[in-house]
């Protein structure tokens, strides 16, 4: 009878304990463990500790009852006292005269501890956790139920403390994981199936314009660019997400939340398996996109360009059947199917460029660009610069990198017009890219290496320039691989009347002028002109004679054409008449064809009507030859 009344007792305290510990987990579970295991052992102390990390031979209490209260969490060494066979891993019983066996634990001493009974904490591996331990100042005699009790317990414990471990790993990993996507380089959105953000990273963040507050109230379709192509793309990927599938990445334009200003991204989408979210990551293609449409709009641009030359150049309609023009027309055919170096010689005005152009058009490299640069139109210090680059920092204002003239024709032509007026320095640079075809950009150790075609042009004697020592002869030579000659306008008189009538037509348009006839008289003033400016003269002439035309007929006002009369001929269908036997030097033909435009716009310098715009000059130009050719007003124009 006795069994069955022991039986019920281990029961009772077992339900005691439970039904204690039952509801509590965590931080509370501990507390009230050894609450319970003190008053249903009836022990004035009860603990329950672990080692404390990274010091195996130390434990920490994670709750600690003394007699009736929780006391403040301790620490302590094993060392000398019955805790550490414990902590070995084995259940230690000391029924009394505990403080005398352990005299070295002095809280032990001090509070005439009698009797001890520990077990230790075993993980399932059966590594030692911890360990749960109940001690009395009164003796402990020897129960099974008390250490059957304690073991029981003890495992709950390990289940505790196993939770709990397992909770800090997960909150660890989370931590991990949270800071991983908050910082990674790429943008990451959480949004449930109807757009509607839940979270966002960083990057997200600031690729979208959010603020972090914003995230959570952002729809994601309030961000999304409202043109028809782009709504079309997204809504297969938004209907896949709904029906819980995955497609492949689209690109999608947007617009930032903070300043509207474009995003362009790649946009991959996975839902989750719940059905209702769904994980978003947007690539930023922004630069690429934009560069593919500056790319696009350049070549528009290019072929925009192209065309309008061709049209307001005449740049494939080269205007004339002159023999000496037609013995310069052959020699483009035949030069521009081959890579080699041309120089092209002519007078001011007589289209040097157009050839150049011409060239290039009619060549393999007809594809790539021409690239101009006039050698006498930069200063000297900065001729080197345009050809061939700069570092930033090469010399003072170079603040910036400056990409030359050569990368940019590479493939293609470079026209070096007014060869003539290239520094010596700079002479030198030339004839290594003619000779290897490669350079240093200035300021720079880095070879460059190109493949363009060198066409140059020059007004002036190059022969005199090398023999002065103003130009070098091996460039002189390297560039005089196939020479061309222009001839002047007054040796081809005939194709005088044919340039009218081209000029003519080509201004009327562009000025909206209705002239429609050349008078004979006028024809043959044009004709009898010595034309020291050449065509480029010629076109000015027409051109300010277009805009001074009041009816359909051309009007050459006198002081157009100085030292010229209409010959006493009779009217031939557009005749072609001879020059007349006294030229003008060119200094005089500047002169006076300067002086006769400042006459006709009343000595108006700058804006439409003014002199500048009649010459097709820079307004300061224009100053500059006035000063240099001593003409003013007040003087009488001496």
């Amino acid at each position: 009878m006795v069994q069955p009344e022991s039986d019920d007792a281990d029961l009772h305290l077992l339900r005691q304990i439970s039904e204690g510990t039952a509801r509590a987990t965590g931080d509370e579970f501990f507390p009230v463990l050894v609450r319970q295991l003190s008053a249903a052992l009836a022990v004035d102390y009860a603990l329950v500790a672990r080692f404390v990390r990274g010091q195996p031979g130390r434990v920490r209490t994670l709750a600690l009852w003394a007699k009736d209260r929780l006391s403040e969490p301790l620490e302590w060494d094993l060392a000398g006292t019955p805790c550490e066979e414990v902590m070995r891993g084995k259940m230690c019983h000391h029924p009394r005269h505990v403080h005398r066996l352990f005299p070295d634990d002095r809280p032990l001493v001090e509070l005439g501890i009698e009797s001890y009974l520990g077990v230790p904490l075993l993980d399932g591996a059966g590594r030692t956790m911890g360990h749960l331990a109940v001690f009395d100042t009164k003796a402990m005699p020897e129960q099974p139920r008390t250490r059957f009790v304690l073991e029981i317990f003890a495992a709950r414990a390990v289940a505790e403390l196993e939770r709990l471990q397992a909770e800090e790993a997960l909150r660890v990993s989370v931590e991990h994981f949270r800071q991983l996507f908050d910082e990674a380089p790429i943008a990451y959105v959480y949004e449930d199936t109807d757009t509607n953000f839940v979270s966002a990273n960083r990057a997200a963040q600031k690729l979208l314009g959010l603020r972090p507050e914003e995230v959570a109230g952002t729809k994601g379709l309030s961000l999304v660019a409202k043109t028809p192509e782009n709504l079309e793309r997204l809504r297969p990927s938004l209907a896949a997400e709904q029906a819980g599938e995955a497609l492949a990445a689209i690109e999608v334009e947007l617009r930032r939340k903070d300043d509207g200003r474009p995003v362009w991204v790649q946009r991959w989408s996975h839902p989750e398996p719940d059905g209702k979210h769904t994980r978003t990551m947007l690539i930023d293609i922004t630069a690429r996109v934009l560069a593919e449409r500056d790319k696009a709009r350049l070549q528009q641009q290019n072929r925009y360009l192209q065309e309008e030359i061709k049209t307001g150049h005449d740049f494939d309609k080269i205007v004339g059947r002159a023999a000496s023009l037609r013995d310069v027309l052959a020699k483009v055919d035949q030069v521009a199917a081959t890579d080699a170096t041309t120089l092209i010689f002519g007078e001011t005005g007589t289209g040097k460029e157009l050839i150049a152009r011409a060239i290039h058009d009619r060549s393999r490299r007809r594809d790539k660009p021409l690239i101009k640069l006039n050698c006498a139109s930069l200063p000297t210090g900065l001729v080197e610069s345009e050809l061939f680059g700069h570092e930033k920092g090469a010399f003072t204002g170079a603040l910036d990198k400056r990409i030359g003239r050569f990368v940019l024709a590479d493939g293609g032509s470079i026209f070096l017009d007014e060869i003539g007026d290239m520094p010596m320095e700079v002479q030198v640079k030339l004839l290594r890219v003619l000779q290897e075809q490669e350079f240093e950009p200035v300021g720079s150790t880095r070879t460059v290496r190109v493949n363009v075609r060198v066409i140059a042009a020059t007004n002036r004697d190059l022969d005199q320039a090398v023999a002065a020592g103003t130009f070098r002869a091996d460039l002189f030579y390297r560039l005089h691989v196939f020479p061309v000659r222009l001839p002047p306008l007054r040796e081809r008189c005939e194709d005088i009347p044919a340039l009218v009538w081209h000029f003519v037509g080509k201004f009327a348009v562009r000025l909206g002028k209705p002239v429609t006839d050349v008078p004979f008289d006028v024809l043959a003033r044009l004709s009898s002109y010595h034309w020291p400016g050449n065509v480029r003269e010629l076109e000015n002439v027409i051109e300010r004679a277009v805009i001074l035309s009041a009816g359909p007929r051309l009007q050459i006002e006198p002081e157009m054409l100085r030292g010229t009369a209409a010959p006493a001929v009779r009217e031939p269908e557009r005749a072609v008449l001879a020059p007349p036997s006294k030229v003008l030097t060119l200094a005089e033909v500047e002169r006076e064809h300067t002086l006769a435009a400042l006459r006709q716009t009343n000595w108006v310098v700058e804006g439409p009507f003014g002199a500048a715009k009649l010459l097709g000059l820079n307004p300061n130009t224009l100053r500059s030859r006035i000063k240099k050719l001593g003409l003013t007003r007040e003087s009488g124009e001496a």
